[in-house]
């Protein structure tokens, strides 16, 4: 028998019968000093900012110039991505406000955000039980939780919820709002009429904006909402803003922000099952919003490990009521509203409840690379050259392939003046690592890159720097000391020799050695690469204010684009099995092959158990 799961706002709430209850057995706990919490990163997560706000230059965000923008609901349908988010121009459940649609085929390429549920007037005069105050040229405010629905006739209906809020006390959420809207996304990207498929008590028609959903005269389109309304797993998404004795939700407690997902047998957790027949949940394992994270599960009930899906806090560039830092209400695509193609798991999330932005996390997820590095990308597929690399691409500073001198590179580009772009790769964890890489510079006057060896917490043992004085420098304890120079346009090949035994490292310079040193951090091992466009982040921190009522100086004009262009990387533990191998094998197919093979026979000693 199949039992849906159900999981809720305050932790790990079961909505199971007879079953048992899900839960955490891992012994992996986030430590919160940290933005990415020292958890290790799924291998292959790109995490793509979908809208960046902006006050002064609307024309490059939402056209509003609104800077709360949270809440985003995810569908797969038709061949594209849809994602609905709501917004208000300064802080959260003041008035005026609205939902927004933007749409992409890729996940990575997004269209500019358009109005879906646009500002709703309350009548003046209008009134609710209990809560003082009395609306006088009042717009309505949005607060739904549930985004999407596709009908068994493959119709795209999206929804939305107009609440009211009459003094600062107030809440949208109370089960005394105005009701929740739909309207039909056609295939060619329109919109259909604006209804009401569902009234708070005291609205009808009669007194409400739009019209009663069943009074379209599009048969399909009024099933699709019947077909909606007899879904009880449906109703119960609406449990916060319904009527608190509304008769279609099952279950009256005030669960918060439902997502479920079907079995045998703190700032919204979202689960769902994967392609691979596993589970996943995604939410933020603390009492703060920071990180995103993630557990898998064989069964849906028992999850087992923790691991980082998004790390970075990027700068709350506007204040605003109620707008907490980090990544946070996190939503998956639900049963039903549809599958991307590639079999990976996609979530969509609010940054400071002011940036959008979306994650693809491959499937089956994994922590480890077991395969040495030999991404060459000129002589790599273009439809995998990314996939076992981790990106953070905002909007002003994007990471993607590009063309360089008639070959693809990976290029980091940077123009955001808050916020930095960013490239991990993972290859196997040693003691003893071997990197090397082809690397150039768009410019030597302005703009930074970071190059960094990592263990598996995220402490970087090793930095490299490209300053914006055309110099190559490296950190030495608390010191950065130069180690050469670099110009535009010229290819550099970097390799990095480093034992964490003896702590000492290696640089060679197109072949030659130009430096010998002493990690800046002692490390236990090394587990990545990080190319990164900016300083590290540790603001926000456990103690900082939790309300920022200020914003940003700023001009809101993007800065002198600064970008840095990756030809190769050849990563691997400096041990025999693995030297042996790249004098064996000649392309990355033999080596997965292989590095399977011994792993099962336990004869790669540098790779973990």
């Amino acid at each position: 028998m199949h039992l849906a799961l159900m999981l809720v706002m305050m932790g790990w709430g079961a909505g199971v019968t007879g079953g048992d209850s899900v839960r955490y057995s891992g012994g992996k706990l986030v430590n919160i000093d940290f933005h990415h919490g020292q958890l290790t990163p799924v291998l292959g997560v790109h995490n793509i900012q979908v809208m960046r706000a902006s006050r002064e230059f609307p024309e490059t965000a939402d056209g509003m110039g609104w800077t709360y923008n949270h809440a985003p609901m995810l569908a797969y349908w038709n061949g594209r991505f849809y994602l609905e988010y709501l917004t208000n121009p300064v802080g959260e459940h003041i008035p005026p406000s609205q939902s927004m649609l933007t749409t992409s085929a890729d996940g990575y390429h997004w269209d500019k955000p358009v109005s879906v549920f646009p500002v709703y007037r309350i009548p003046d005069g209008t009134v609710k039980p209990g809560v003082r105050g009395v609306a006088r040229n009042l717009d309505a405010v949005m607060h739904q939780r549930m985004g999407f629905y596709v009908s068994g006739q493959n119709r795209l209906l999206c929804l939305g919820y107009y609440g009211m809020v009459l003094s600062g006390d107030d809440s949208p959420n109370d089960g005394h709002g105005i009701g929740r809207v739909v309207r039909e996304i056609r295939k060619d990207g329109s919109f259909g009429p604006l209804f009401f498929i569902r009234y708070n008590k005291g609205w009808n028609e009669k007194n409400s904006r739009f019209p009663f959903y069943k009074s379209s005269s599009d048969t399909g389109f009024v099933n699709a909402c019947d077909e909606l309304l007899a879904r009880p797993l449906m109703m119960q998404q609406w449990v916060e803003e319904a009527d608190r004795d509304d008769p279609l939700i099952p279950l009256k407690s005030q669960y918060k922000a439902l997502s479920f997902y079907h079995v045998n047998g703190n700032a919204k957790i979202w689960g769902q099952r994967t392609s691979d027949g596993r589970f996943i949940t995604v939410y933020n394992p603390s009492e703060f919003r920071w990180p995103l994270a993630l557990s898998v599960s064989d069964d849906g009930l028992d999850y087992k490990n923790l691991l980082l899906v998004h790390g970075e806090i990027t700068p709350m560039r506007y204040g605003g009521a109620y707008k907490s830092y980090g990544p946070q209400y996190v939503r998956g695509i639900q049963e039903g509203n549809g599958n991307p193609p590639g079999g990976k798991a996609w979530v969509t999330y609010s940054m400071n409840k002011e940036d959008i932005w979306v994650s693809s996390i491959p499937v089956p997820v994994t922590g480890r690379e077991v395969v040495p590095v030999r991404d060459i990308f000129p002589e790599m597929k273009a439809e995998t050259e990314l996939e076992r690399w981790n990106i953070y691409s905002p909007v002003f500073a994007p990471v993607r392939m590009e063309m360089v001198g008639g070959e693809r590179w990976l290029a980091l580009r940077d123009s955001d003046e808050f916020d930095f772009a960013k490239a991990e790769r993972l290859f196997p964890e040693t003691k003893t690592a071997e990197v090397e890489f082809v690397i150039r510079a768009g410019q030597n006057d302005h703009g930074l890159l970071h190059v960094e060896l990592v263990n598996p917490e995220g402490t970087p043992a090793i930095r490299l720097v490209f300053d914006n004085d055309g110099n190559i420098r490296y950190k030495d304890g608390y010191r950065v000391k130069n180690l050469a120079k670099y110009q535009p346009g010229e290819n550099y090949t970097i390799k990095i020799s480093a034992d964490a035994n003896s702590r000492f490292y290696s640089v060679f310079l197109d072949g030659r050695k130009v430096l010998t040193a002493l990690l800046f951090a002692p490390v236990n091992t090394f587990q990545r690469i990080t190319f990164r466009t900016g300083e590290p982040r540790r603001f926000p921190d456990v103690d900082t204010p939790t309300d920022q009522d200020f914003d940003i100086v700023q001009s809101g004009k993007a800065v002198p684009e600064a970008s840095f262009y990756l030809r190769s990387l050849e990563a691997f533990p400096a041990s025999q099995n693995y030297q042996g191998l790249l004098l064996k094998a000649s392309d990355y197919e033999h080596y997965v092959d292989y590095f399977n093979r011994m792993e099962d026979e336990n004869r790669v000693t540098d790779i973990p158990n």
